[in-house]
């Protein structure tokens, strides 16, 4: 008589054998992920003519030509795509292995803006101007380094089945890599990609299965690192106005919170159906400031009204649901944090975003992912894209 014992595989064991290989019949274009792809691209078509809404007139900007940021923003948007497609090529696990160099570079790169090599930009010094009117925010690569640097360290003995959790000190390890990166941000300062990069952490953290310790001691850090930030004094005058306009609106409504009553006047005017594309009195009077970054979701509201402002919203929470759904599926714990650290970012930057727009947030000078112009957001959310795309395609999949 023969005795059949069971062993359970890990949820995390990673992927080895024909499995981890595509067929003809189970091909790349199959296992993409296409409701996230498609949300993603449709957000960049929005964003283009949002952006070209908003500077098409502003001869200040576009150099005398109302085409100069359409064609830009449709220029970042296929090097994104381009991005992401060899991203998809190179996987997830090949570049696991490249981490320690991207953090390197990542290290380089935002050291250098601290160098004359940098470049003030709507009061932050976080820039290097590249030349032919391009420049490149380095904070915005650094998002993606902090989310493949904690996701190595945090699942290399869980995938390798040693641990079912990281233990304390690859969890320190793991913090202390975030950190560094996060203080020279902070010293430029661009206080809005360092909360961004906060949550990023602590959405790793509780995907990781780290200790709820962790967890609770780096929201308490937060909160005393933002005390001590303010009693230091390292934040400069415009961000601590920018505080005080979003506690008390009426507290300078034609200085500081100038851009938050016009912001509102503009999506509160949109109505049910807006405007019309370039029809916004507030857009075409030029009223709201910075128009094609940081607040083109009012021209969403002005002129597509709560309808094409509403889409948006929509095409944002697929990208997030599917992102959710390769988290969940994925077999490795590895790719489980790397969705996790992406949803964190795509979420609080959205809602920051917006928020700001709408006055319940403080304005903190972040893009809308795939909708604000510039490249190097552009570049890097596609980037993202890639990533959860890799995760998907290289998971076993069932019949």
């Amino acid at each position: 008589m023969t005795t059949r014992t069971s062993f359970s595989v890990s949820r995390y064991a990673p992927e080895r054998g024909p499995l981890a290989k595509l067929t003809a019949r189970d091909s790349l274009l199959r296992r993409l992920d296409w409701p996230m792809l498609l949300s993603a691209l449709a957000l960049s078509f929005i964003g283009s003519l949002l952006v070209w809404s908003a500077t098409r007139n502003r001869t200040e900007l576009n150099q005398g030509d109302p085409y100069y940021f359409l064609f830009r923003h449709v220029l970042n948007t296929g090097i994104g795509v381009a991005l992401m497609i060899g991203t998809i090529w190179l996987g997830h696990r090949t570049l696991r292995g490249a981490v320690p160099i991207l953090y390197t570079l990542s290290i380089v790169l935002i050291l250098a803006v601290l160098t004359p090599l940098g470049a003030t930009i709507n009061g932050a010094h976080a820039w290097i101007v590249v030349g032919g009117g391009f420049s490149l925010q380095p904070s915005e690569f650094v998002k993606i380094t902090i989310i493949l640097v904690m996701a190595m360290l945090l699942a290399a003995k869980v995938d390798a089945g040693d641990q079912i959790h990281p233990d304390h000190r690859t969890v320190a390890k793991a913090l202390t890599l975030a950190a560094l990166p996060m203080g020279i941000v902070m010293l430029m300062p661009d206080l809005g990609s360092v909360m961004v990069m906060a949550v990023i952490v602590l959405g790793v953290l509780l995907a990781s299965g780290a200790s709820n310790r962790w967890v609770l001691g780096l929201i308490g850090a937060g909160i005393g690192g933002a005390v001590l930030v303010t009693a230091l004094g390292m934040l400069d005058e415009y961000q601590i106005n920018r505080f005080a306009a979003f506690a008390n609106p009426d507290l300078d409504p034609a200085g500081v919170g100038y851009n938050t009553n016009q912001a509102r006047i503009a999506i509160g005017s949109g109505g049910l159906l807006g405007a019309g594309l370039f029809k916004g009195s507030q857009t075409t009077g030029q009223f709201v400031p910075e128009q094609q970054t940081d607040f083109v979701f009012t021209v969403a509201g002005e002129e597509l009204g709560f309808v094409g402002a509403g889409l948006i919203l929509l095409l944002l929470g697929v990208v997030l649901w599917r992102a959710c759904r390769i988290a969940r599926e994925t077999t490795e714990l590895y790719g489980t944090v790397v969705a996790a650290g992406i949803i964190a970012w795509f979420a609080f930057q959205s809602f920051e975003n917006i928020g700001m727009t709408l006055g319940i947030m403080p304005v903190a000078g972040l893009p809308l992912p795939f909708v604000s112009y510039g490249g190097s957001s552009m570049f890097a959310v596609w980037v993202a894209i890639g990533l959860l795309q890799s995760i998907r395609v290289q998971r076993p999949m069932t019949a």
